[in-house]
């Protein structure tokens, strides 16, 4: 008996030292968005290591923007990240340039715990009915937040309101003027339109537009008179989030993403709405937004595929979707997590929900992205060089609609 012991314990002791040997080092590097989701990613990262003991994972964490993830994958895909993280109107780009792994593990149930192969996330992560990217978020939009103790609600329907109550009190209400996915906005709250064309890569755009009801010109002459309210100041999503927290910003248009910086910093006063309008041209025009989702990728050119795509499913599931939530208040894609209570409930979900009336799904081509900025960062600097309106308009949208090999 204390022989047939003997050798059980024996082999049990190989078997042991098999499996240690055959588990692999394997490294990663991960894309996020903003700093704000280090601490997310980190958990996420813990969770994942203690979830799959089988390899010895090393998970290297980096922040590329979502806005301009595309351009830096598709500029030289060998040296990306395995895995990142961004918006879905690059989904096209990012395809087209090769830089998608297709979803060859799990895809039906991904599917099916994103809202099915007709849910809007599932179909701009798909191309041709096939998965090629995980869904992450379904609150890719922005939204007004506000501090109470200087606005009322009848405050925050007019930005021209919200700015003379923040001036009067020596702060700020922030918008990211330089930054082209929100200076969208201004344009196609007063009838202007953007779009990418049926290639899904070139756009069509009317900016410059002199035969509108509401012209390119006098939007420009509005922005150019908000850059200068002494109630208003360009915040970005890091700028917005120290001017929260250290009392200088006391309203300001971001996402679901700062949600939390914003409920920490005021407390009861907490609250959040759709975009107010603005005065064009003497008449109010709401102000309209992108709305979209947050999507990850695994890059076809890393070294350990198969384990970017178990970390990317894993970073996308329902537990780290609601653990996004709660940390950043980031709003699922995952049916049950956005069925949670905690998710319905939550204010700034709500103020999304509101937004999204005036709202439009973001298909833009690549060529959009660097025109809209550089006009914005023209007006936010009270236009130095006093370049003819009209021009600079041209300018851009020449830019803007350029052939994609331009």
């Amino acid at each position: 008996m204390k022989k047939v012991v003997s050798v059980v314990l024996a082999l049990c002791m190989a078997l042991s030292l098999c499996s240690f040997a055959l588990a692999e080092d394997v490294t990663l590097t991960v894309w996020v968005g903003d700093n704000q989701d280090i601490e997310w990613i980190n958990g996420v990262i813990d969770n994942f290591k203690a979830a799959h003991p089988e390899n010895n994972y090393t998970i290297n964490v980096g922040v590329q923007t979502e806005g301009d993830c595309s351009k830096v994958v598709l500029n030289d895909p060998t040296a990306a990240a395995d895995v990142f993280t961004f918006a879905d109107d690059q989904f096209n780009s990012l395809m087209n340039g090769g830089a998608l792994q297709q979803v060859v593990d799990g895809a039906d149930d991904i599917i099916a715990a994103n809202g099915g192969a007709d849910a809007p996330v599932v179909k701009a992560a798909s191309q041709d009915g096939v998965l090629y990217a995980y869904p992450a978020t379904a609150s890719n939009g922005y939204f007004m937040f506000y501090n109470k103790e200087y606005f009322t609600e009848e405050d925050v329907q007019t930005l021209d309101g919200m700015m003379a109550k923040a001036a009067a009190a020596g702060k700020y209400v922030g918008f990211p003027m330089s930054d082209g996915w929100y200076f969208y906005s201004w344009f196609k709250g007063a009838g202007l339109t953007m779009t990418v064309n049926e290639d899904s890569v070139t756009n069509s755009c009317n900016w410059n537009a002199t035969d509108t009801p509401i012209t390119g010109v006098q939007v420009l002459e509005a922005l150019l008179e908000i850059a200068k309210n002494p109630g208003f100041k360009e915040a970005n999503s890091d700028p917005f989030v120290a001017g929260v927290k250290d009392g200088s910003i006391i309203a300001g248009v971001s996402g679901t993403w700062n949600a939390n910086t914003a409920q920490e910093a005021w407390g009861d006063n907490y609250a959040a709405t759709k975009l107010p309008t603005y005065t064009v041209n003497g008449e109010q025009v709401q102000m309209s937004s992108f709305a979209g989702f947050k999507l990850v990728g695994v890059n076809p050119y890393s070294e350990n595929v198969g384990a970017a795509m178990d970390f990317a499913a894993y970073m996308t599931n329902e537990e780290s979707q609601m653990s996004r939530f709660e940390i950043r208040s980031e709003g699922p894609s995952n049916v049950n997590a956005a069925s949670s209570e905690a998710v319905q409930s939550n204010p700034a979900i709500a103020a999304l929900a509101a937004q999204a009336a005036y709202a439009d799904v973001q298909r833009v081509g690549n060529k959009y992205w660097d025109p809209a900025a550089a006009l914005g960062k023209i007006i936010m600097n009270g236009n130095p060089d006093g370049t003819d309106l009209q021009t600079l308009l041209d300018n851009c949208v020449a830019g803007i609609t350029a052939p994609a090999d331009q």
